[in-house]
């Protein structure tokens, strides 16, 4: 059986990867610039490398919009030409206690980098580490069957999903 080129290789990669990103803005009010700048990070870092497999598509690049509908995270797949390809929705309830328990860590470690000591801070930050990936973990379990991203992925993905979770 042939090998594939690594060219041939490189391009099936490239099938299966987010070339752009948008978030459904509608159900934000604001945002402080701490989250606007994760969520710059996030999309930047996400579109730089990823791995995003829609179950059962021939390729893509795809084009996501991430939005939340009537408690549902709702990520809708688009090709690269904007021709609609999939919807996949999620509960966020499954979600719930680790975007709190995230969300309260990190207004604590925010609060701490104005003058908590550093093993204090370090502390804070191993926690908020510790939750995120907990909340990445959770989100490659409830897409798997559906979209099959690898970690660093689904680690972004979380951060943006915690971004639209924010009304203001």
């Amino acid at each position: 059986m042939p090998v594939p080129s690594r060219s041939a290789s490189m391009a099936n990669e490239n099938a299966f990867r987010l070339v752009a990103v948008t978030l459904d803005e509608r159900t934000v009010v604001r945002r402080t610039r701490q989250i606007e700048q994760e969520r710059e990070i996030a999309i930047y870092d996400l579109l730089e490398e990823n791995s995003f497999a829609p179950a059962g598509s021939d390729g893509g690049p795809y084009k996501l919009a991430l939005g939340v509908e009537e408690n549902r995270l709702i990520f809708d797949i688009r090709l690269e030409d904007d021709s609609a390809h999939h919807k996949v929705m999620l509960s966020l309830t499954p979600f719930r206690t680790v975007i709190k328990d995230y969300f309260l860590i990190c207004d604590s470690y925010f609060k701490a980098i104005r003058n908590a000591p550093p093993s204090q801070i370090e502390s804070l930050d191993m926690a908020r580490r510790t939750a995120h990936n907990e909340g990445s973990t959770l989100l490659q379990e409830r897409l798997k069957g559906k979209i099959e991203v690898d970690f660093d992925t689904a680690r972004r993905l979380f951060t943006l999903m915690c971004v639209l979770h924010l009304k203001g």
